[in-house]
């Protein structure tokens, strides 16, 4: 059992949904970023996603983009995030970490080389947006061997046709895009997110967490009322371009957080 499954099965038996939050590592800076790390899971964080800097992040909006330029303006690289969540180990041995990001980094650094180094710096887990099914056998399935989670994202645009094949390696939890188009781009909807979810949940026995447009602690709500959870990023993301203190970005956090276990 992974700290992912670990997690929900503890959520599970207090009743509770899940919150899910993004920050992009090193952003805006090493430093910086490793204290708002620390600090989630005080601020009711269950699984954190930590962002791997990338050079060409399409499928990013431009909260994002900006949160990865300045994490590499800063010099952070892939080693140095999985030595940031090595450090975040030494206090925390239990808050699961979700490693986002795209291939070419992981690629460049070697397979094999990334998932040792990965399982020993803590990580649980992986999103790898730009690997499709298709290329399990690149990383998916050397990931699940290795103890690794593999999250697959399902999105509104995911028929009946295409989701057996998404769902088929990955582990974990399965994270809904409840829109279409780039992160941050707009608001999720209840009305629409309800029945995918439902439609996801008639297909898996995973959980499955809704990200992207939820930006305040109504919509965390409302959308962890009818899934598993809910992750933000983007509106957390805002807030730590905009230079809001450690302190700040947490208060903001946890205003989120409550809204999720509230529901």
């Amino acid at each position: 059992m992974t700290r992912i499954d670990a997690k929900f099965e503890s959520l599970r038996a207090r009743g509770k949904k899940a919150f899910v939050s993004y920050i992009m590592a090193g952003d805006p800076n090493p430093e910086v970023s490793l204290e708002i790390m620390r600090g989630l899971p005080d601020a009711g964080v269950d699984i954190i996603e930590l962002g791997l800097p990338f050079t060409d992040p399409m499928a990013d909006g431009a909260t994002i983009q900006l949160a990865g330029q300045r994490a590499l303006e800063s010099d952070m690289t892939l080693q140095k995030t999985l030595d940031m969540a090595r450090t975040f180990r030494e206090d925390d041995d239990t808050t699961p970490i979700v490693l986002m990001g795209y291939y070419n980094p992981i690629y460049s650094h070697g397979v094999d080389a990334f998932l040792r180094d990965a399982k020993d710096a803590g990580i649980d887990g992986l999103i790898v947006v730009d690997l499709p099914p298709e290329e399990d056998a690149e990383l998916c399935i050397p990931a699940q061997e290795a103890g690794l989670n593999f999250i697959r994202l399902a999105t509104p645009t995911t028929d009946d046709a295409r989701l057996p094949r998404v769902l088929e390696n990955t582990s974990g939890f399965v994270y809904y895009v409840s829109i279409t188009g780039i992160t941050g781009a707009a608001n999720a909807e209840g009305a629409d997110v309800g029945p995918e979810v439902a439609r996801i949940k008639s297909q898996t026995d995973l959980p499955v967490i809704v990200g992207f447009g939820i930006k305040t602690p109504e919509k965390s709500r409302e959308i962890a009322g009818i899934s598993d959870g809910a992750v933000v990023g983007s509106a957390i993301v805002e807030k730590i371009g905009a230079g809001n203190s450690p302190a700040d970005v947490l208060a903001f956090v946890k205003s989120l957080s409550d809204g999720a276990h509230s529901s």
